[in-house]
């Protein structure tokens, strides 16, 4: 059990690295006060990640054990080689809408993550594990690291480790991950 929080957790760290979200927490903190924009963020995030796992439960009484496995694996290098693509916050128009920071975080954060790679990996863990609440805590709580670091040291970070080194390290981990499953499950056939 501890392993599937701490596996939720490190995952889920290392995806939000240099992820567009991240850069969202930060563009919000610099515009709001950090307790708020880290109260939206996890708001934002138990909702969306809790979406994945029920909608991955779902999925998976439907589909054989065997084709589910193998999905999670190769969706895990295929987020592995899509941590090497930088994101970038697109479309920064200011809206005219004016929302309090936490409705403000919380809000644009779930739609941010719908789709994301964060949550389809969170969707990944689900399938892997009967533990859904750990993986809910872990991917959660690796969120909040992520971005609470983003928001407090990213301007350090970007001027001492070149984004592409942590995105690489990342990626790597991810890859490794998603063929540490398939030889698992072909070495189980």
């Amino acid at each position: 059990m501890t392993r599937e929080l701490l596996t939720a957790f490190l995952f889920i760290f290392l995806a939000e690295m240099g992820d567009k979200t991240q850069l969202l927490a930060m563009a919000l903190a610099a515009k709001y006060r950090t307790g708020p924009v880290m109260a939206g963020i996890l708001a934002a995030t138990l909702l969306n990640h809790a979406l994945a796992i029920v909608v991955a439960r779902g999925v998976a009484a439907w589909i054989p054990a065997g084709p589910l496995h193998f999905a999670a694996a190769v969706s895990f290098i295929l987020f592995g080689l899509w941590i090497l693509k930088p994101d970038t916050l697109e479309n920064k128009t200011e809206t005219s809408i004016r929302l309090n920071p936490f409705w403000t975080t919380a809000i644009l954060f779930f739609f941010a993550e719908m789709g994301d790679k964060t949550q389809l990996a969170t969707a990944g863990l689900a399938l892997q594990s009967p533990h859904g609440y750990l993986i809910l805590i872990g991917t959660t709580a690796g969120m909040l690291a992520a971005d609470g670091l983003g928001i407090l040291l990213g301007v350090f970070l970007k001027r001492r480790i070149p984004e592409q080194k942590i995105r690489i390290a990342a990626a790597a981990i991810f890859i490794l991950f998603g063929l540490a499953g398939l030889v698992q499950l072909f070495t189980q056939s």
